[in-house]
């Protein structure tokens, strides 16, 4: 299509234009009416459901107690793999003495699953399965110098554990079994358990990689999240734009891969699955029909269609019809339509804040708890309430300790975990018993949170009560901007009211069309950017040429 005509039926308009012929383009001003439209998903009635199918507690090597990583889990997730290290049939360091240390603990944590401990794990997942409520799955971790690590995650509550001699030959021993495998932190030098997209099998086995975790962000080898884990750097050759470029169908997901028994941790990494019902089968055949996206954290919520198409689908046609409604958490800085590897447009998210004229308007709040410079966990008990109007959700945004793999200071006298809690909630307040612990470092944010979206009036007020302080904002004073209190005097653990974001600051919606095949068969996704650093990628859709 020219670029003229393009711009012209989508009612983008130009910023800039790069090098590669890559448009770059913003949202036109009357399109602004277009943000209060909600996020509906699908016409067919799906909905967002979320978890965590990566992660780790002690009943391997990592830390905390593994039930409490199940009741961390039931406070902000639907449905949950708490994740056992299994096998490393490669293992590296037998002679290499600078090596040891790593056979040492693996094997010795691989032993203790093999003498026990995977009866307990499996008893104890099936305990917390609720159907319809709260789901959980078994799961083993297989790691791989040759493949890359993988993830296996079983349909079947008594699922027996598959010794193998690498990860190919796994995937055989469970190709009749109802069982998805998952490679992840794909990143990594190809040999160094990075993936190698050379084994990469198209299928029911494996519809899904995990691009993003606490290890950082594989969609490329460039943009936020770099690795910086002693596992070593990040590089193309292993990741989703590499595997999208070689043509294979997979969808994105994200996993914390947290090591401290805390499941779902905010902003390591979290799976959306776009389903019917929270029944395991509804969401089993979901994520094989790779019906599933990516975020860090906050839970964005995606609705991108490419005619009929929604996420994971593959479609025929010509004539794509591109339709997108994004609800974010929190100000959207640009959301990006990515066509085979290229940004095609970007819409922009408003710079400052652009204040509606209403009096009653709806607007997201998020409250978080934390700072100091304490080695102690600060508990936090109190509520959150407004004087008009309604709390639509409390959306908690809780996290774990700061632990991608074990500690050497914590083995034989871990801390408890200390599971953060809504307790109760009403329409007009929330009732919550928090626990937050310093910054590890500038970087690193460790701050316990609740993200409020209200309707109210602007002269409504936001009250936080915790441990025997209040602090209370009108939402007019909180659109204007964040408000911060100490709670003992500098240097002490404090509250922030961040800026409350209006409609057109978190919802976008946005209809164009794209009439112009450039491959055989083209892949388009979505990548959502917040002001805060919080990103959400949706799964390609791919559209074959006619």
């Amino acid at each position: 299509m020219d670029r003229r005509k393009f711009i012209k039926s989508t009612g983008w308009s130009v910023m800039g234009l790069a090098m590669s012929g890559t448009l770059l383009s913003a949202c036109n001003p009357k399109n602004r009416e277009k943000t209060k439209a909600a996020a509906k998903i699908d016409p067919n009635g799906l909905k967002v459901f979320w978890g965590d199918i990566h992660n780790h507690c002690n009943i391997t090597y990592g830390h905390g107690d593994m039930r409490l990583a199940f009741e961390a889990a039931k406070q902000q997730l639907d449905f949950v793999a708490v994740t056992p290290h299994a096998m490393w049939p490669d293992i590296p360091g037998k002679n290499d003495p600078r090596l040891a240390w790593v056979i040492d603990y693996h094997v010795g944590a691989f032993k203790r699953l093999r003498e026990g401990g995977y009866e307990k794990y499996l008893k104890m997942t099936e305990e917390y399965n609720q159907e319809g409520k709260f789901l959980t799955f078994p799961s083993y971790e297989c790691h791989s110098m040759e493949h890359g690590d993988h993830v296996v995650l079983s349909y079947e509550q008594n699922f027996p554990l598959v010794e193998c001699t690498s990860v190919e030959d796994l995937k055989k021993k469970l190709k009749d079994k109802k069982v998805f495998v998952t490679p992840h932190h794909m990143g990594y030098e190809k040999g160094y358990r990075g993936y190698n997209w050379d084994c990469f099998t198209e299928g029911d086995q494996t519809p899904f990689v995990e691009i993003f975790s606490r290890h950082g962000l594989a969609e490329s080898d460039q943009g936020d999240f770099n690795y910086l884990h002693d596992m070593g750097p990040r590089s193309y050759e292993g990741s989703a734009l590499c595997g999208l470029e070689r043509g294979f169908k997979f969808g994105f997901i994200g996993s914390t891969d947290q090591h401290a028994g805390y499941p779902g941790s905010f902003s390591d990494g979290r799976i959306g699955v776009l389903a019917k019902s929270l029944n395991r089968d509804d969401i089993w055949e979901a994520m094989k029909n790779r019906h599933v996206y990516c975020a860090t954290g906050d839970k964005i919520y995606i609705d991108f269609r490419i005619n009929d198409a929604i996420m994971g689908d593959v479609i025929r046609g010509n004539n794509r019809n591109i339709y997108l409604n994004v609800e974010s958490a929190n100000y959207i800085d640009y959301i990006d339509l990515v066509k085979n590897g290229e940004c095609i447009a970007r819409l922009n998210g408003p710079m400052q804040t652009i204040v509606p004229a209403e009096d009653t308007i709806r607007a997201k709040v998020k409250i978080e708890f934390g700072w100091n410079r304490e080695e102690e966990p600060v508990r936090w008990d109190g509520f959150i309430d407004i004087s008009d109007g309604k709390i639509n959700v409390a959306t908690p945004c809780f996290r774990g300790a700061a632990y991608t793999s074990p500690q050497a200071d914590k083995v034989g006298h871990e801390d408890e975990t200390k599971v953060n809690k809504i307790l109760n909630t009403t329409d007009k307040r929330v009732d919550v018993e928090m626990y937050s612990t310093k910054n590890p470092n500038t970087m690193t944010p460790a701050m316990q949170a609740i993200n409020l979206d209200v309707t109210m009036p602007k002269n409504g007020k936001i009250r936080v009560s915790v441990n025997g302080k209040e602090f209370s904002y009108t939402l007019a004073e909180l659109l204007a901007g964040s408000k911060s209190h100490f709670m003992r005097g500098w240097l002490s653990e404090a509250v922030l009211f961040n800026r409350a974001a209006p409609e057109n600051a978190f919802m976008i919606e946005h209809v164009m069309s794209d009439n112009q095949p450039a491959r055989d068969t083209d892949y388009y996704y979505v990548r959502v950017r917040q002001r805060d650093g919080q990103w959400a990628f949706s799964t390609p859709i791919w559209v074959e040429r006619v």
